[in-house]
């Protein structure tokens, strides 16, 4: 009876880091939509944060915002939620808890947020720009540092797996 107790707070858990994640990626879109869009935009911290609006109509950093409206419509909304459906089904079929499952809902409710603006707006918001001098991120949001940290633990963990003795690979 415990271990199921455990998954059940398990899956409680990753509900909640989507929703909260959507949930902070909407209202800091809302609030840079509201305070930066139309202005020169914000420095902070001797200019190694900016803020500043604008509309992503592309991918990961603008990538095919060229294409055509159909065309990106078709790629970014269309084949974009088709993955998403993947990815629900790739993380049931994985059969993994602890912290490749937190990596996998971080990027799963990134991507979704995402998503949700393409559909909705056709664009993705995009406000922050972190840097030195001329060393420079792309202009990003909170859906993106999601989806980036999800790779990111999702990926040590599976190494960490790997490397454990005794871990049976499964591949």
């Amino acid at each position: 009876m415990e271990l199921r107790s455990r998954q059940v707070v398990a899956r409680v858990v990753l509900v909640l880091t989507i929703l909260a994640t959507i949930g902070c990626d909407r209202v800091t879109k809302h609030v840079a939509t509201q305070t930066l869009a139309g202005t020169a935009g914000r420095s902070y911290l001797a200019d190694t944060v900016r803020f500043s609006y604008a509309q992503n109509t592309g991918g990961f950093l603008g990538l095919g915002s060229d294409l055509p409206p159909a065309a990106r419509t078709a790629v970014f909304t269309g084949a974009t939620g088709i993955a998403l459906l993947g990815l629900i089904a790739f993380g049931a079929r994985l059969n993994r808890g602890g912290w490749p499952a937190f990596g996998l809902t971080l990027f799963f409710a990134g991507s979704l947020s995402n998503w949700l603006d393409r559909l909705i707006r056709g664009s993705v918001v995009d406000f922050m720009i972190v840097g030195v001098g001329p060393l420079r991120t792309g202009i990003f949001n909170v859906a993106d540092v999601a989806i980036l940290l999800g790779v990111a633990i999702f990926l040590t963990a599976e190494y960490r797996r790997e490397r454990l003795p005794g871990t049976v690979n499964t591949r």
